[in-house]
């Protein structure tokens, strides 16, 4: 029995990959239709719920004789912190501030833990080279599937799919309209923006990147072709970002592409990509007036605005007064509001609130679920839901990741290759993915959430080989 297990793990184990590659495939692509409603919740099982649960099991399967050896590194530790303190505030909310429902919040609790473990598995699977080059394929196909149903939403009539409410969580098929967010098939458009901000700067680095970087890919055996390929790739990346019309994405694209080209040395190329992808966004009418909108509310804000000036006659009482006067008195003409909607709501509704939750718990928060559906700034929700430690514990797993690397970069030499260019990519996204942070709840969104951990746990798989490079 025990060497059938044995063998049964060894098969999977050598499998395992195809397992992270579907969920690379179907968490992007596959529209966010509810596959089982949790009575007395607005929370739905989805199809990717369950595939994560299978992969995951799988996983665990063939894994448990390296979980001791999982648990001696410092990365996983800082999960299990993290889940540790986050699962102490949803019990202080339940029990102590009496903030939260207890299955709610512990739902939300199991989301996120699940959208993590997506790291893990990743972290496991790129055993050799060649390994990064299969998942981005898949990562070329999702971008360009995620392409054309956008291109078909917008021009073809085809069916949108949103959880922007309750009522279109359930599966309501919509239509796009003229003018507004392209969501393509995630299930907002800061979602879908926030996903281009991840992949831009792997797409980048891989369009103008050494030609035994581009040949490790294996996408075409002519090398030229391939960087035309994944320059296309970029192209129509853009093109989705820029009509999604998400504006703080555009700063974090921007500046993440910049950072990408910074790190692989290819400076001269940096006004180019700059000035033709300022270009390109100003092709679009819906996102330059939002802009416009922003720097029109501002002046308004510090200069000020006029109001009309209406003179009207005064009527005397007075018994001396020769005769009184009958004088029509205009209605005055109201004083236009400046302000965008957005930001004003975050400023005066959203943000106050988190900070509210903050205050009656510094420590642990009010626990998850307290603060609504959305706060628009994933520091200020984490600071209200799991506070100041949670927070930190957070902090932490992200800075640890970061730490090493850097630290795998700078030990190895810095001799081009897939995997290294691969690390460097992604160290130029988190910035731009941080900066989102500052505007929108992007890590409850479970798409881009999902494949923000699968994408930092292959970095840190890719960064593992780099011991066997030598300048």
């Amino acid at each position: 029995m025990q060497k059938r297990l044995s063998r049964y793990r060894k098969i999977i184990d050598s499998n395992i990959k195809f397992g992270l590659a579907a969920l690379i495939l179907v968490v992007p692509l596959y529209p966010k239709f509810p596959f089982l409603n949790i009575p007395g919740t607005q929370v739905a099982i989805r199809l990717e719920d369950l595939l994560i649960f299978i992969v995951l099991a799988l996983w665990l399967f063939c894994s448990v004789e390296k979980i001791p050896k999982f648990m001696n590194n410092k990365i996983i530790i800082a999960f299990v912190l993290f889940w540790s303190i986050s699962l102490v505030s949803t019990f202080s909310g339940v029990f102590i501030t009496q903030t939260v429902s207890a299955h709610i919040s512990f739902l939300h609790w199991m989301r996120r833990v699940e959208y993590m473990f997506g790291f893990i598995i990743a972290l496991d699977v790129i055993k050799k080279r060649g390994d990064l080059a299969f998942y981005l394929k898949l990562l070329t196909i999702d971008l360009f599937i995620i392409f054309l149903f956008g291109l078909g939403q917008k021009y073809l009539n085809w069916p949108v799919i949103t959880t922007q409410n309750a009522e279109y969580a359930k599966g309501v098929a919509l239509r796009y309209i003229p003018g507004s967010h392209l969501i393509s098939t995630f299930a907002g458009h800061y979602d879908l923006a926030t996903y281009i901000v991840l992949m831009a700067p792997i797409f980048i680095v891989l369009s103008f990147g050494t030609r035994n970087v581009v040949d490790s890919v294996k996408i075409i055996k002519n090398s030229l072709v391939a960087k035309g390929i994944f320059l296309f790739i970029s192209t129509i990346s853009l093109w989705t970002l820029v009509n999604s019309a998400s504006r703080i994405s555009i700063a974090s694209y921007l500046g993440s592409v910049t950072l990408a080209l910074i790190f692989i040395k290819k400076y001269r190329y940096i006004p180019v990509v700059i000035v033709a992808s300022i270009l390109f966004i100003s092709s679009s009418s819906n996102l330059i007036d939002r802009y416009m909108r922003i720097i029109e509310v501002t002046v308004q804000k510090v200069v000020g605005e006029r109001g009309n000036i209406v003179e009207l006659d005064l009527v005397y009482a007075a018994e001396d007064a020769p005769a009184r006067r009958e004088t029509k008195i205009p209605t005055p003409t109201p004083v236009p509001v400046f302000e965008d909607r957005s930001t004003s709501i975050r400023i005066n509704v959203e943000w106050p609130r988190a900070l509210r939750a903050l205050k009656k718990n510094l420590i642990l928060g009010t626990g998850y679920s307290s603060i609504t559906l959305a706060t628009d700034n994933d520091y200020l929700r984490m600071l209200g839901e799991i506070g100041i430690l949670g927070t930190l514990s957070f902090s932490l797993v992200l800075a640890k990741i970061v730490y090493y690397l850097f630290a795998e970069l700078l030990r190895h030499g810095s001799k081009p290759s897939l995997e290294r260019y691969f690390v460097l990519a992604v160290l130029a996204a988190v910035p731009g993915v941080m900066l989102n942070m500052v505007f929108i709840d992007i890590l409850e969104a479970s798409k881009f959430a999902i494949m923000f951990w699968i994408i930092l746990g292959l970095a840190i798989s890719s960064a593992n080989l780099l011991s066997n490079e030598k300048d």
